[in-house]
């Protein structure tokens, strides 16, 4: 293995998890999200040598960001086919709790929870859906989040702002009647990382 291959896998590599998240949240499938991610690391490995001390989560969701919107440009007859369930398809959720000590109507209460949450995240617009997914549940500045999307940080507070307003109108009018409470606060989406 080369140096920069060695340099490359530690400083890249332990961003993976971000980059699928984010790939998986603006296909909303799993396979062409490995795929776009496969590519982006492909792309980030060729101009990973002309990095200069920047912060390289940002610079490699930025490739992983563009990959997808390229896949999404070819792949456009697509789009309406792909169907993303979350709590279908994973079930991080329900690993989260301890089985032995939950009550079942608590755990499904969760699950439920989850489920609009995923759905009205899904439902937004891919500008709005790629800044709660970045924000939320990757945790990352707006000014990194700037660098990503490749626009202001004022557009990102912005989109941030309406897809906030969005998700909370979504949940309140998906919120059963037995449910204490549903709100799409930060930690509540941070609890739903996959």
């Amino acid at each position: 293995m080369t140096p920069t291959a060695r340099t490359f896998d530690a400083t890249v590599m332990p961003h993976l998890h971000a980059a699928y998240n984010l790939a998986r949240w603006l296909l909303r499938d799993d396979r062409s999200a490995e795929d776009a991610v496969q590519e982006a690391y492909l792309r980030a490995f060729r101009f990973f040598k002309d990095v200069r001390g920047e912060d390289v989560r940002p610079w490699l969701l930025g490739i992983v960001r563009n990959a997808c919107h390229d896949w999404l440009r070819q792949n456009r007859h697509l789009d309406d086919q792909v169907e993303f369930d979350e709590v279908r398809d994973s079930d991080a959720i329900m690993a989260q709790a301890d089985a032995s000590h939950a009550d079942p109507l608590i755990l499904l209460d969760h699950r439920d929870q989850a489920a609009r949450v995923n759905q009205a995240i899904a439902d937004l617009a891919p500008a709005f859906r790629e800044v709660i997914v970045l924000r939320e549940l990757e945790e990352m500045s707006y000014e990194d989040i700037a660098r990503v999307a490749g626009v202001p940080v004022g557009t990102v507070m912005s989109r941030l702002s309406r897809a906030r307003a969005m998700l909370r109108k979504s949940l309140q009018g998906e919120r059963p009647a037995t449910t204490a409470t549903t709100t799409a606060s930060p930690a509540a989406l941070r609890e739903m990382k996959a």
